[in-house]
């Protein structure tokens, strides 16, 4: 069946992005053909949005409203500005927010090294890690990288990068998550629990 051409352009841009099929891309396509004016003028504004009201922040690089210099994280007084934590994504800093359990600052890198995907130290923000730690005043890093292949390669890389500074550098442990059976757990996530064991406590 041909589709009028406004229909399959935006089959192929809903197509495009991750984790939406063609099949899910039709789907969503008819249905904000069938739904009231207002929610595809929302979504359409939305996405205007999404791009003319956000920037990057100066210092760590995360997403931040248009216009700011510093995200809400780095502007923050009440942060420990000694301490970094190194995150791939922006969503990264949400899920560590969210905790509650670190009050330090953060440094976004937008990524992982991949040599296969093409994706170098220069596609991410590593020279501006650098640079910030050279001008003085952190004494933590932490490497929070994804515990993927590319994750740890990225950590491994920005060792090397961190070794010749004044620092401590830390990775976040790995292990079995809580309520977790050990029998389906798979054979790296065990060896990572016994290494990274810990005392217990009087």
């Amino acid at each position: 069946m041909l589709l009028p051409e406004p229909i399959q352009n935006l089959v192929n841009a809903l197509s495009r992005l991750p984790g939406i099929g063609p099949k899910t891309a039709s789907r969503l396509t008819f249905y904000l053909l069938r739904a009231p004016e207002d929610i595809s003028r929302d979504l359409a504004e939305a996405l205007f949005q999404l791009k003319a009201g956000t920037t990057y922040c100066r210092t760590c690089y995360n997403i931040t409203t248009a216009g700011r210099i510093e995200c809400e994280i780095c502007s923050n007084d009440g942060r420990d500005f000694r301490q970094v934590c190194v995150v791939e994504e922006p969503l990264d800093v949400i899920a560590l927010e969210r905790t509650g359990g670190f009050l330090g600052r953060y440094h976004v890198l937008h990524g992982a090294l991949s040599p296969i995907e093409g994706i170098g130290p220069e596609q991410l923000r590593i020279r501006e890690l650098v640079k910030r730690v050279r001008a003085g005043g952190i004494q933590e890093i932490i490497l929070a990288t994804n515990p993927s292949l590319e994750g740890d390669y990225t950590a491994a890389y920005l060792r090397q990068q961190l070794l010749p500074f004044d620092l401590r550098l830390t990775r976040l442990a790995r292990g079995l998550p809580v309520g977790g059976d050990l029998e389906y757990a798979d054979q790296n996530t065990l060896l990572r629990a016994l290494a990274g064991r810990q005392e217990l406590g009087e």
